[in-house]
């Protein structure tokens, strides 16, 4: 983080419910994207709002937040490359333990488990001074462990015509009459004939 924490767009103010075990603070506010999550076929573009709907709770040896991230996410159907927009509402559990390294990702130390703590949760540092939570991290893990691997635009997409490439889904009778390979030569010898005894 830079050397002034508060100026992190994803910078949250955690001095005062730090300040004491058992107290909390709700948090219902926008965030933009980081950058560099999915590619062409998948993404959330950089710099858009997400929407956290969440709360932190101060435990004895951190902080907890769980809540909701609300993602706007583009993507391309797999099978009939239909362009999708649709928001993601994603489950979120994070710990902040206070004695973790900030300069550290995931912290890997003993951490005293709390009765009701989520212990399937990422854990993360707060910044330097322990002041702020920094939810960078967070948002671009979350929404790439989100992403689709194969995006569809409903579960029983027909797909594309694998010989003209019609939209299937909106063309449910189209059909081709496919000619096996091996009596191409066949057929084109009934063809030349067929044409002989027109003439």
């Amino acid at each position: 983080m830079s050397q002034h924490e508060n100026e992190s767009p994803w910078a949250i103010a955690v001095d005062l419910v730090s300040s004491r075990t058992g107290l909390s603070k709700d948090i219902d506010s926008d965030y933009p994207v980081p950058s560099g999550i999915g590619d062409e076929v998948v993404h959330v573009t950089e710099g858009k709002p997400v929407h956290l709907t969440a709360r932190i709770d101060s435990l004895v040896d951190g902080l907890l937040l769980t809540g909701t991230l609300d993602a706007p996410l583009s993507a391309e159907c797999t099978r009939c490359l239909t362009p999708l927009h649709r928001t993601d509402h994603i489950n979120i559990t994070a710990f902040y333990p206070y004695d973790a390294d900030p300069k550290a990702h995931d912290f890997t130390g003993d951490v005293e488990v709390i009765a009701g703590e989520d212990e399937g949760g990422d854990t993360y540092a707060l910044t330097a001074s322990g002041r702020f939570m920094d939810i960078e991290d967070l948002l671009r893990d979350t929404l790439v462990e989100a992403m689709p691997l194969q995006p569809l635009c409903r579960p029983d997409c027909a797909g594309l015509c694998p010989q003209c490439g019609i939209n299937l889904n909106e063309h449910p009778e189209h059909e081709h009459t496919v000619t096996d390979m091996r009596w191409s030569a066949l057929e084109q010898l009934r063809d030349a004939l067929a044409r002989n005894d027109e003439e």
